[in-house]
């Protein structure tokens, strides 16, 4: 798992979707980590939680704050305080 790549988006946040295959997301300022089944990015627009299966990242640009997933899409939502609505099995057991 990749974590902590930080970049300064050059400009705006954008969000294409294409077939529930493919999407491009633009003004992203870092990945905060991921998976097969999850992105977690931080953007220009707030935090940014992508699911689904098989998930890979297709492209990365630090550079331009461009990230490109593809996979299955099941879900997209962005979070109010930046982390994702899913905890780890010990995070939900330590409570």
């Amino acid at each position: 798992m990749l974590e902590g790549c930080t970049m300064t988006p050059s400009e705006g946040h954008d969000v294409s979707i294409r077939g529930r295959k493919k999407i491009e997301v633009t003004g992203v300022s870092s990945v905060e980590s991921f998976d097969v089944s999850q992105f977690s990015l931080m953007t220009s627009g707030g935090p940014l939680s992508i699911r689904g299966t098989n998930l890979h990242m297709k492209h990365l640009d630090l550079e331009e704050g461009i990230v490109i997933i593809e996979g299955t899409l099941s879900s997209m939502d962005y979070t109010a305080d930046g982390k994702s609505k899913k905890q780890s099995f010990a995070k939900r057991f330590l409570r």
